[in-house]
């Protein structure tokens, strides 16, 4: 609220109309963003005189908005673009640092690594695992597997349960057994079927239990990543320093392995 007042004494200056458009549209599109943080309460205590005095000028330069918001998502696209070839020079440059304590499979020393980010509940995820799974199968002693969460809590409830499984069954080195699982009995998933299938897998249920209980950590830190490199859904696949994403067949597959061996 301080930044739009300062606006409108700039105005009251006699400052050009058109200027003060343009900082005030700034000025507002700010404010929304911290509006949106604030609750309920506090945001109903603008003043209808100051609510006016913005609208009018929104009215009247709609170009300027138009512009202020082009010029934020362009700034936005840009750091994107940043974060994600940081991301790739990282994974060349230091894939254990990338990795990280994520699950692997395949070779263990191997110079080409295949990053997933997948949901447990992802219909296309689990398409997809098919398709990996015979991949590694016949490139398994070249390429390395590297699963990173990436539960889409918007829509499927169950995904970040399921992760919490699949990281504590990690835990009891069953990751991938209980990986595999979780895609094959995807309407399944529930409290039960995570406990009934810790107990097919031998492992230490007690010990499951109490690991779901400390898993959010660790799918959050994978989740965060998934965020800044501007994914929005799943499945998506980082291989040295391509991209790519869905329930890709396994011929476009291996052509991407050709490109980045």
């Amino acid at each position: 609220m301080n930044l739009i007042l300062t606006w409108l004494a700039i105005a009251r200056q006699k400052i050009s109309f058109k200027l003060m458009g343009k900082l005030l549209a700034i000025a507002f599109c700010s404010t929304i963003f911290f509006l949106g943080a604030l609750p309920v309460q506090a945001a109903v205590k603008i003043s209808p005189r100051l609510e006016e005095q913005i609208l009018q000028v929104i009215r009247q330069h709609p170009d300027t908005i138009l512009e202020s918001v082009q010029a934020y998502q362009q700034q936005q696209q840009q750091q994107l673009q940043r974060t994600q070839q940081a991301f790739l020079q990282e994974l060349k440059a230091n894939p254990a640092k990338v990795i990280g304590s994520s699950p692997t499979l395949g070779a263990k020393n191997a110079k080409i690594v295949l990053v997933e980010f997948s949901d447990f509940e992802c219909p296309y995820c689990s398409e997809a695992r098919k398709t990996v799974q015979e991949f590694i199968e016949k490139h398994g002693k070249e390429v390395k597997l590297v699963y990173k969460h990436f539960p889409l809590v918007a829509i499927h409830n169950q995904a970040f349960p399921a992760a919490k499984a699949a990281w504590a069954a990690q835990q009891q080195g069953k990751f991938w057994e209980y990986h595999d699982a979780l895609f094959t009995n995807q309407g399944k998933l529930s409290e039960e079927f995570y406990l009934q299938t810790a107990a097919k897998l031998n492992l230490d249920v007690e010990k499951f239990k109490s690991d779901r209980l400390v898993a959010e950590a660790a799918i959050t830190q994978d989740m965060v990543l998934a965020t800044q490199l501007g994914l929005s859904g799943t499945p998506f696949f980082v291989m040295n320093g391509e991209t790519f994403s869905g329930a890709i067949p396994l011929v476009e597959l291996e052509k991407v392995l050709e490109r980045v061996s």
